[in-house]
C-alpha cells in the first residue's frame, strides 16, 4: 500500500476529521439550547460554557441562521425578564379558626423578637394562591376575568359536587424568609393541583403570561422576611458612655421560633370561591386584596352569587359605564375642534343670516 505523499490527506482521514467536526458542532448546538431555557442565563453562552474554540466548520453556517438563532434566545430572554406577576388568583382563607391560629403563631414569634412584628402578614389577607400572572392593562385584566369565569365549569367537573376542603397543619419556610402553614397531605391535594393546571392553561390559551417554573405548591404564608431588608442589617446599642452592645441582624427566620407549632392542627378550610386579586392595587379595608372578579365554588340557591360578588360587579358595571361616558365627551369635543365639522357649518351660517338680516334693515 502506498503511502500519501507531502501535503496528501488520506480519504479515510478527512471522513474521521470532518465527523468529529460534526459531532462537535452537534454537541455545542445541543449545550446552547439546553441554557437558553435557564433563567437569567447570560449573553454569551459559549463564553460561560468554557467554548473556546469554535469548530472551522460553524464558521460556514449561513449568518442568516446565526441572526435568527441569536434573535430567539434573546426574545426568550427578554420575555423572562419582563415577565413580573403583578395579578394572581386567590382563595381567601374565611375560617376563623385558622386565622385565629395563625395569629397566635405570629403573637408567640414577636414575644420572641419584636423587631420580627414588620415581616408579618396581615390577617385579612390570608390567602392560597393558585395562580400568579401579568396583567398589564384594563384589556388584560378584562381577559383575565374571562379567563376566570371560563375556569369554573372545569372546576365544577373537577370537584363533581364535592366540597372541596383543605387542611392546614404545620410549619415551614421557603428558604428560611417566608413562612407559611402547611396544607396537610390528603385526597384533596389532587384536585386542587388539577384546578390549579386548568387555571394555567386557560389564562396562558388567551395570551396571558401566567404560572412559574417552580413546581406548584399550595401554602398559607403568614411571614415575609424578606419584606423586610432592614431587619438584615447588624447595628452598635449604646447602653452607656463605656458600653456598647452589638445587635445583630435577622438574616432568616430560626426554625425554634416556631418550634411549637412543627405539628400544630390549625383547622380546615371550605374553599367557596376564587379570586382574581392585584399584588400592587389599595387593598381593602379588611385588609385583603383589591379584588377584579370572583367565581364562587359550590354555589347555593341555584348559582346565585353572594353579597360580595353583586357588589363588586356592580362597581365594576359602574366603573365601566362612566369611563365610556368619558371616552364619550372626549371624542365628542375634538369633533367640535376639527375644520369643516358640522359646528363650524352652523356658525358660517349663522353668520350669513346675521349679516342678510344687517342688509335688510339698511
Amino acid at each position: 500500500m502506498e503511502r500519501p505523499g507531502a501535503g496528501e490527506i488520506n480519504s479515510n482521514e478527512c471522513e474521521n476529521v470532518s465527523r468529529k467536526k460534526e459531532i462537535s458542532e452537534e454537541f455545542e448546538a445541543s449545550t446552547v439550547d439546553s441554557l437558553v431555557d435557564v433563567p437569567f442565563a447570560t449573553i454569551d453562552i459559549k463564553d460561560d460554557c468554557g467554548i473556546t474554540d469554535v469548530p472551522q466548520i460553524n464558521l460556514e453556517r449561513s449568518k442568516e441562521n446565526e441572526w435568527i438563532s441569536k434573535d430567539q434566545i434573546q426574545k426568550r430572554r427578554k420575555k423572562h425578564k419582563d415577565y413580573q406577576p403583578n395579578y394572581f388568583l386567590s382563595i381567601p382563607i374565611t375560617n376563623k379558626e385558622i386565622t385565629r391560629g395563625v395569629k397566635i403563631l405570629q403573637d408567640a414569634i414577636i414575644q420572641q423578637d419584636k423587631r420580627l412584628s414588620k415581616a408579618m402578614t396581615g390577617d385579612g389577607s390570608f390567602h392560597v394562591t393558585l395562580l400568579v400572572m401579568q396583567l398589564l392593562n384594563d384589556d388584560e385584566i378584562n381577559i383575565g376575568i374571562d379567563a376566570l369565569l371560563e375556569l369554573k365549569p372545569f372546576i365544577e367537573e373537577i370537584l363533581r359536587g364535592k366540597h372541596l376542603i383543605l387542611p392546614f397543619q404545620g410549619v415551614d419556610t421557603f428558604g428560611n424568609q417566608v413562612g407559611f402553614v402547611k396544607l396537610a397531605e390528603g385526597d384533596h391535594i389532587n384536585p386542587l393541583l388539577e384546578i390549579a393546571e386548568a387555571a394555567k392553561r386557560i389564562f396562558q390559551e388567551k395570551g396571558i403570561l401566567a404560572g412559574e417554573s417552580r413546581s406548584y405548591k399550595p401554602h398559607l404564608t403568614f411571614m415575609k422576611l424578606y419584606k423586610t431588608p432592614w431587619l438584615w442589617k447588624t447595628w452598635f446599642q449604646t447602653l452607656s458612655q463605656n458600653d456598647k452592645s452589638v445587635v445583630k441582624g435577622v438574616k432568616k427566620i430560626d426554625p425554634k421560633l416556631y418550634e411549637n407549632f412543627i405539628s400544630h392542627r390549625f383547622g380546615e378550610e371550605v374553599v367557596q370561591r376564587i379570586d382574581l386579586c392585584s399584588m400592587q392595587k389599595k387593598k381593602q379595608s379588611n385588609g385583603y386584596y383589591h379584588c377584579e372578579s370572583s367565581i364562587v365554588i359550590g354555589d347555593k340557591n341555584g348559582g346565585e352569587p353572594d353579597d360580595a360578588e353583586l357588589v363588586r360587579l356592580s362597581k365594576r358595571l359602574v366603573e365601566n359605564a362612566v369611563l365610556k361616558a368619558v371616552q364619550q365627551y372626549l371624542e365628542e369635543t375634538q369633533n367640535k375642534n376639527k375644520p369643516g365639522d358640522g359646528s363650524s357649518m352652523k356658525t358660517e351660517e349663522a353668520d350669513r343670516n346675521g349679516t342678510d338680516c344687517d342688509n335688510n334693515r339698511k
